[in-house]
C-alpha cells in the first residue's frame, strides 16, 4: 500500500503550504486528487500557492473519485470535510482510495462544550461576568475567547440570591466548564456552578493575592481584610496553570 499523499484543506492553522488552483474556491468547484498531469486545468496538491483561511465544509472531490474517510462527509454525490485540518489520500487494494481530514498538531485548540477552561475576568454587571479564557485544561491558547458567566450559572443551589460581584471581581483568575458556544455576541458560555470551579487566583486591593477561608470569601494576608468570592476547591490537575 502507498503511503498517503497530504495537502492542507483550508481554515487550517499551518496552511501556508497549498493553495488554490484554477477555479478553486468558486461554488461547485472540486479539487483535483489525482497525480501531477492527471487531466487539463488539474493542480498537483504539493505544487499550490499559499492561500488565506476559508470556511470549513471544502468541496473535496466526487463519490466516484473517492470515498469519504473520518474528518468528512458526503452529500449529492460529493465529499466535503467536516473540519479544518489536511486531507490524507490513502490508496487501497481494491476499491476507490479513501480520504480523510486530519488535524494538523499545529491548530489552534478550541474550547469545546464540557471543557474546563481558565479565564480572566475582565468586567462584571448585575447581570453577568465577561471573561477572556487562556487555557483549555492545562494547554494555553494561541489567542484568547471571550466568554460570559451569567448570574444563575454561578452557583448549583440558590441561583436567585447570587450576586455577581460578590462572586467575581475584574482580575480574577476563574475555572470554569464550557456549556455552549453562545452567539455572536456572548460567545462562549460558561458556567461555576460545581464545587471544583470558581475563582482561584484573586488579589485584595493591597496588591496581594489572596487566600480562601471558606467557600465564598478570601482574605487578603496584609490587611486581613476579606472579600466574598465563588471560591473554587481546586483539583491537582490544575494547580500548575
Amino acid at each position: 500500500m502507498a503511503p498517503p499523499a497530504r495537502y492542507c484543506v483550508p481554515g487550517s492553522a499551518g496552511s501556508g503550504h497549498c493553495g488554490r488552483g484554477a477555479g478553486e474556491g468558486r461554488p461547485g468547484a472540486v479539487r483535483s486528487l489525482g497525480p501531477p498531469g492527471a487531466g487539463p486545468g488539474r493542480t498537483a496538491p504539493w505544487q499550490r500557492r499559499p492561500l488565506s483561511p476559508c470556511p470549513l465544509g471544502e468541496r473535496l472531490c466526487s463519490t466516484e473519485e473517492a470515498t469519504a474517510g473520518s474528518g468528512t462527509y458526503t452529500r449529492h454525490g460529493f465529499i466535503f470535510s467536516s473540519l479544518a485540518g489536511c486531507l490524507e489520500k490513502r490508496s487501497e487494494d481494491s476499491g476507490l482510495p479513501v480520504v480523510s481530514v486530519v488535524r494538523d498538531a499545529e491548530s489552534q485548540l478550541l474550547p469545546d462544550v464540557g471543557a474546563v477552561v481558565t479565564c480572566k475576568v475582565c468586567s462584571i454587571n448585575s447581570r453577568f461576568a465577561k471573561v477572556h479564557i487562556l487555557y483549555v485544561g492545562s494547554t494555553p491558547l494561541k489567542s484568547t475567547f471571550r466568554g460570559t458567566i451569567r448570574r444563575e450559572d454561578i452557583r448549583a443551589t440558590e441561583k436567585d440570591k447570587v450576586e455577581v460581584y460578590k462572586s467575581f471581581r475584574p482580575g480574577d483568575i476563574v475555572l470554569a466548564k464550557v456549556i455552549s458556544l453562545g452567539d455572536a455576541q456572548s460567545n462562549y458560555l460558561l458556567s461555576t456552578a460545581e464545587n471544583e470551579l470558581g475563582v482561584v487566583v484573586a488579589r485584595s486591593e493591597a496588591g496581594v493575592q489572596m487566600v480562601p477561608i471558606s467557600w465564598c470569601e478570601m482574605q487578603c494576608p496584609r490587611t486581613h481584610t476579606k472579600d466574598f468570592r465563588k471560591v473554587a476547591r481546586v483539583q491537582p490537575q490544575f494547580l500548575q496553570t
